[in-house]
């Protein structure tokens, strides 16, 4: 059998000489070191391109998941909710794609290095903090949100729900343009990774 050969993921750039991590030396892992942070410069532009993947998708409501998330920020904007937390409002949908089932975890992850504990916890918990208004139709809890009662953000995921997140489904709202937000998202992710609070509640 033929082997094919492996394509160079940086035609014309460097690599390293291992082809086993145990076997690289600094120099090979400096070079990555470079080239990782080099790529991850372009986490925003990887992130607005991947909302913008969401238009047209979510059959069966009145709009579709980009419109849902431009409108979520649009209410938490107006609202005068601080800029992480408007960031948070739009991309709390972002997986929906990949992870229907968790998308709240995955667009939670993708947050928490650039945002406070807080803004993490309630984009990480909304979508059970949903089931409020849906699950008693579907033979599911609506109360399973309950369990965090005693936690410190509980309120403010109730109201990110109530407020920006199970109200924006409407066509006729005036919503701001993802270009209005684009500056707010490179801000946020242009931030020093972890660098804003310690982690550590569930």
């Amino acid at each position: 059998m033929t082997r094919m050969a492996t394509p160079d993921p940086t035609p014309g750039g460097p690599v390293v000489s291992f082809t086993r991590m145990a076997d690289g030396t600094r120099e090979d892992y400096e070079l990555l070191a470079g080239l990782e942070e080099e790529f991850a410069a372009g986490t925003a532009d990887r992130v607005l391109a991947h909302l913008r993947e969401l238009s047209g998708s979510m059959g069966g409501y009145k709009v579709d998941r980009l419109e849902h998330s431009l409108q979520s920020a649009t209410r938490a904007h107006r609202d005068g909710a601080e800029e992480e937390m408007v960031v948070g409002a739009l991309l709390h949908d972002i997986d929906d794609l990949l992870a229907p089932h968790s998308h709240g975890e995955l667009a939670a992850l993708l947050l928490r290095p650039f945002v406070t504990e807080r803004t993490h916890w309630i984009v990480r918990h909304h979508g059970l903090f949903q089931r409020v208004y849906y699950a008693h139709h579907v033979g599911g809890d609506p109360n399973a949100r309950d369990k965090y009662r005693d936690h410190p953000w509980y309120q403010d995921a109730v109201d990110f729900c109530h407020r920006w997140d199970q109200c924006s489904f409407d066509p006729d709202y005036d919503s701001l343009p993802l270009e209005f937000f684009e500056p707010m998202v490179r801000r946020v992710f242009a931030r020093e990774p972890f660098s804003l609070a310690p982690r550590g509640r569930s």
